[in-house]
């Protein structure tokens, strides 16, 4: 079970290489995600990463000035053995606590995450300008889902 807690700045290099290390929704400008972005998000707290012994193992991260999940990312290397929902449940829980009632993200269609997110119930509602689905969430109905215990949660 992975311990999960928020990021501070000295796990900024790990995050970026995580990132980094995707095999789908790779980012077709590897400039338009920067250090100053992570910066800000870690700052504002809205970072949470998954710990696998002393390891980093994925992260995810929400947008409070918009309700949306700016990042979801495992490390390949631990695919397949739920970091992702439990990170996206963490990223959620903020935007709930934020006030809002829909949380936004979106992905390349096709992909494992685009999959991941329809079983976990998030709604398709179209497409966005670069082609990526964008899935929405209703916070307040899935507030059982998203209270759930599913690892050791550090704040």
């Amino acid at each position: 079970m992975p311990v999960i807690r928020r990021a501070t700045p000295s796990d900024i290099d790990r995050l970026i290489e995580i990132r980094a290390a995707v095999r789908e929704n790779v980012l077709s400008d590897p400039g338009s995600v920067t250090r100053a972005d992570y910066d800000r998000f870690v700052g504002q707290a809205r970072v949470w990463v998954a710990m696998v012994g002393d390891q980093i193992t994925g992260f995810s991260a929400s947008d409070e000035r918009d309700g949306s999940i700016w990042a979801l990312f495992v490390d390949p290397a631990h695919t397949g053995r739920g970091i992702g929902t439990i990170l996206l449940n963490c990223a959620c829980r903020d935007l709930r606590a934020d006030g809002f009632a829909v949380a936004r993200l979106g992905t390349d269609p096709g992909t494992v995450a685009d999959r991941l997110y329809r079983r976990l119930g998030w709604q398709a509602v179209g497409r966005d300008h670069s082609g990526e689905v964008v899935f929405e969430f209703a916070l307040h109905v899935a507030e059982d889902i998203l209270d759930s215990p599913a690892s050791k949660i550090i704040s």
